[in-house]
């Protein structure tokens, strides 16, 4: 019979006062690391200690016990235990729970070794979960935080983990899902939709923490958005709105999970600016989320002045630049500037610019008649357009009726002027010497004839003075541009400003539109308000400045845009014309080294993918990345795969087809196929500058060329 299994005998506990505990050189932890002594000491203060210390019977050289015991395993309570004795918060002869190790046989430094080693830390997710506990019974975040030396933001992610749904977390478990993705799910409170998104990707390629944030949130609205900078997130908060944040990623101040509510607070504040605007005595005001880019082009723009400053208001911009000035000298050379100077200095500096920017006075008669636009500009801030005038508001016709109803004419009744260039008699019976004392002005047949002479002989001569030239016709083109109604030019000449069809959404916000815009803006500004005295003041600039301003009102006239064709031809839009106009639009684009990419343009998912086919898109992709990168992502469905097209070629500096520049080696040939204009009794096709008389490749010599009068 065999004899029973001999049982093991655990090693006693006992309680043994501090001063008889000495630290043995046994222990095998050499390195600090993690909780420091003093941080421990606090925890064991406030909750005791949690583990007993291990510890073996001190011995002389000869086997005897001296009533000392030493700490192989331990030793970081001991030093903890030891700090609260010196700190008078704990008796030196204090007991201390020690398990004494009798086992005979194992070495002091094994000990050491396996209470350190063989053990397990608690699961992350058992982590969540015992933080979520603790909440749960009242413990407050930054409690729990000081209590396990971390901080509140750690807390809130933890506790923001054991939120997400218990599905998800057995998946994490059991290691099917990993903690990047589980963060990536903190970003929606809705268990179902968790689930539903994770079930989705569970046949897809793609699982990346990105996409799954980008799935959770494609229904709600960016903080970041400019409607929400317009009314504040927390405007939208108080009227019940919800935002959700990732708290393990930049999200820009997160994502509003109601943008329906969020349109209806816009529109009810860009109705109340406007109701506002309106008291001023506009005739009418528009309010737009998104202004279209060039409206105000359409417009007649009303002549204003600025409200002059004040002396207390011009004393105090003196006082703040001054405050400035000493500030930046104080601060120039020290190498960390604290906080508070770097926001008074932009506080000094938003003070200056409010002062700055004064109030445009109108005349009372003209407002009547114009009205002002409200719309919400690229940053949030709040935009107001005034003083444009619509083509049917313009009194312009109403008070030429009144002149020609003053001025009846009667058909039946002889021109005298012209019966008098006929040789006819006066009909009023006056003999030639009434003639005579009467100087009468000269037939309009007469004075037509003399002027279409001195026409021919002015064209002739304003051929031979390039200067004068270029002064007309920068003064016609001004006139076209910012005086819409003038006629103070004899010029026929005037830039047809392009207005796009079919304009996407969100043109004016573009880096392009907005620099148009300032620029347009700040030449209005230096302008004067009537056009009758344009001509002086283009004169008394230099030339440098008329050059600009040439290029800028011939800019607004440029149209690279390939409209859509309508369905039956109406003679004014044909396919062959934007074939031209296209063509011609690359010969300028190689002039001014266009770099659509540097401008600001990106192949975004609403801007272009979402547009586009499955096959276009995955083409666009292979040829910007590879085909081993449109195989990531070809089995989405087309939303899903506009995004990630996106992301993956955020910058990879790819453009489609109808934004590139052809290089100038790979354009002629065939004239008929668009690449290049025949020149009449040739055989050759030129192309680009060459066409315009340069040499070469042609770019060099166009900087060359006179571009203002001097």
């Amino acid at each position: 019979m065999a004899s029973a299994k001999r049982k093991i005998t655990l090693s006693p506990s006992r309680d043994i006062p501090f001063d008889r505990l000495v630290l043995s050189q046994a222990n095998v932890r050499r390195v600090k690391a993690g909780v420091s002594i003093g941080e421990l000491a606090d925890d064991i203060a406030r909750r005791t200690l949690l583990q007993s210390l291990n510890v073996r019977p001190q011995r002389t050289d000869e086997g005897a016990e001296t009533g000392f015991f030493e700490i192989p395993a331990g030793g970081r309570r001991y030093r903890a235990l030891e700090l609260l004795v010196k700190q008078k918060r704990l008796a030196k002869d204090a007991p201390v729970p020690c398990i004494v190790q009798q086992t005979a046989g194992i070495l002091a430094e094994e000990d050491s070794y396996a209470e350190n080693a063989v053990r397990e830390a608690l699961h992350p997710l058992d982590q969540f979960r015992a933080m979520q506990a603790m909440v749960d019974k009242g413990a407050e975040v930054e409690a729990i935080a000081a209590y396990f030396m971390t901080t509140p933001a750690v807390v809130r992610q933890r506790l923001k983990l054991a939120s997400v749904a218990p599905a998800l977390h057995e998946l994490y478990a059991e290691d099917e899902m990993t903690l990047d993705q589980l963060m990536a799910f903190t970003v929606s409170d809705d268990h179902e939709r968790q689930v539903q998104t994770w079930e989705l990707l569970a046949h897809s390629f793609n699982k990346s923490p990105a996409f799954i944030r980008s799935k959770l949130t494609e229904n709600s609205v960016r903080a970041a958005d400019k409607r929400v900078r317009f009314v504040s997130a927390d405007a939208y908060v108080a009227a019940g709105g919800s935002i959700v944040r990732d708290l393990f990623e930049a999200d820009d101040g997160g994502w509003l999970t109601d943008p329906a509510l969020l349109d209806r607070l816009v529109s009810e504040k860009l109705a109340a600016i406007a109701e506002r605007i309106g008291g001023e005595g506009w005739k009418w005001v528009e309010a737009l989320v998104d202004f279209p880019y060039g409206a105000t082009r359409r417009l007649r723009a009303l002549g204003s002045s600025e409200v002059p400053m004040t002396e207390e208001e011009a004393a105090q911009v003196v006082a703040l630049e001054a405050e400035a000035d000493a500030l930046s000298h104080k601060w120039a050379d020290e190498p960390d500037v604290p906080e508070e100077v770097h926001a008074r200095l932009e506080a000094i500096e938003c003070e200056i610019g409010a002062l700055a920017d004064r109030p445009q006075i109108f005349d009372d008669a003209e407002v009547a008649l114009a009205g002002a636009f409200v719309s919400i500009d690229y940053d949030g801030t709040i935009r107001v357009d005034r003083g444009f005038v619509r083509a049917e508001d313009e009194p312009a016709a109403e008070e030429e009726e009144v002149a020609d109803a003053a001025e009846p004419s009667n058909d039946n009744e002889p021109d005298r002027e012209a019966g008098a260039d006929a040789g006819g008699e006066e009909c009023d019976g006056s003999g030639a010497d009434a003639e005579e004392d009467t100087l009468k002005p000269l037939p309009e047949r007469i004075v037509s004839d003399l002027t279409a002479w001195r026409t021919l002989a002015l064209q002739d001569a304003f051929a031979a003075s390039p200067q004068a030239a270029f002064a007309a016709v920068l003064h016609a083109l001004v006139l076209s541009i910012f005086y819409r109604t003038s006629h103070e030019t004899c010029l026929k000449l005037s830039v047809s400003t392009v207005y796009f069809t079919n304009e996407p959404a969100g043109l004016r916000d573009c880096a392009p539109a907005r620099s148009i815009e300032a620029r347009h803006a700040a030449w209005r500004e230096k302008l004067p308000t009537g056009d009758a005295d344009l001509w002086d003041a283009l004169l008394a600039l230099d030339a440098n400045e008329q050059a600009m301003l040439f290029a800028h009102c011939a800019s607004l006239g440029v149209n690279a845009q390939a409209e859509i064709l309508p369905k039956y031809p109406n003679g004014r839009i044909s396919a062959h014309g934007v074939e031209r106009r296209i063509v011609h639009s690359h010969v300028l684009a190689r002039v001014v080294n266009l770099d659509v990419v540097a401008a600001g343009w990106r192949p975004t998912a609403d801007g272009y993918f979402r547009g586009v086919t499955k096959a276009r898109l995955l083409a666009d992709v292979a040829e910007a990345r590879g085909p081993e990168f449109a195989g990531m992502i070809d089995h989405l469905k087309k939303p899903d795969m506009a995004r990630e097209a996106e992301k993956l070629l955020e910058d990879s500096g790819w453009v489609p087809e109808p934004m590139r520049t052809p290089a100038l080696e790979a354009v002629g040939g065939d004239a008929d196929a668009g690449h290049a204009d025949a020149v009449p009794g040739t055989d050759e096709a030129v192309t680009g500058t060459e066409a315009l008389g340069g040499e070469g490749d042609g770019d060099g010599d166009w900087d060359e060329m006179p571009v203002a009068a001097e």
